[in-house]
């Protein structure tokens, strides 16, 4: 089993002592300097992960509401223009770059009509699964949390209507459990069927808690470790033949560690 940790829990030069796997949140690393690329910076990465064997996963730009959220950055998978074609194209080359397994692509936001945002989504994420082809990088577009209820893709049906539509073998689906979670109000057994419908499809995952429900912080998209909400993580034995990375989406070195004792207890 390999369990890995986003970048946003704490620093390269941390991380690579607790798990085996270091997911690169490509718009929070600092890399660009408004939506240009740094070079030096970029050469900071490589050196840090070229002094172990860790793997890499990758998170694209993506869209979010938030304050802490550089706006230069901001792709819509609904409405992408050319610049934001080209920041994805540069996750998906550096992805290239690294080795690295997945890159995480976050399913379009609804603009009014939700079957013309839904079709205009296929056709860019057909564009990023032909970009994808050609650095033979693999794309999870992950599903997104029902509660807040502009996001495309947050139940398994539309997911896999929008794998199914793409019909790529560069794009699958990021499991993002969290995300299920809010979409399946908490509900255990609904989560299950959740995870069973799109299990085939499974290329990577993510791994955080959370209260079941809508809140005020984040529309309830906590964050949490492991084990600090409702999340039944036994589920995950029921997704048969994954072989990907268990990706903990947590914020501190202390919620990775956390989270990586119960999945080890977990998974056995």
């Amino acid at each position: 089993m390999i369990i890995g940790a986003s970048s946003l829990a704490g620093e390269i030069s941390q991380l690579k002592y607790e798990v085996d796997s270091i997911e690169l949140y490509i718009p929070k690393m600092g890399l660009y300097n408004g939506s240009k690329l740094q070079d030096n910076k970029l050469r900071n990465i490589f050196d840090e992960l070229s002094t172990s064997n860790t793997l890499t996963s990758m998170h694209a730009p993506y869209f979010a509401n938030v304050s802490t959220y550089p706006d230069d950055l901001l792709v819509d998978t609904t409405n992408m223009d050319d610049k934001q074609f080209r920041l994805m194209e540069e996750s998906i080359s550096l992805a290239n770059r690294l080795d690295t397994k997945v890159v995480v692509i976050h399913p379009g936001r609804i603009h009014q009509d939700r079957y013309k945002s839904f079709s205009k989504m296929v056709e860019n994420l057909k564009s990023l699964a032909s970009m994808a082809s050609d650095y033979n990088i693999m794309l999870g577009l992950e599903n997104k949390e029902g509660t807040d209820t502009n996001n495309l893709c947050c139940d398994a049906d539309e997911l896999l209507q929008a794998v199914e539509e793409v019909n790529s073998n560069h794009l699958g689906i990021t499991f993002d459990i969290g995300h299920a979670n809010l979409t399946c109000g908490g509900n255990s057994q609904k989560l299950c069927d959740f995870a069973n419908k799109i299990s085939g499809h499974i290329v990577h995952m993510h791994l955080h808690d959370n209260k079941g429900e809508w809140m005020m912080d984040y529309d309830g998209d906590l964050h949490h470790a492991p084990g600090r909400g409702v999340i039944d993580f036994s589920i995950l034995n029921n997704i048969p033949g994954y072989r990907g990375i268990y990706n903990l989406e947590v914020f501190s070195i202390d919620d990775v560690i956390t989270g990586k004792k119960l999945i080890n207890d977990l998974m056995v």
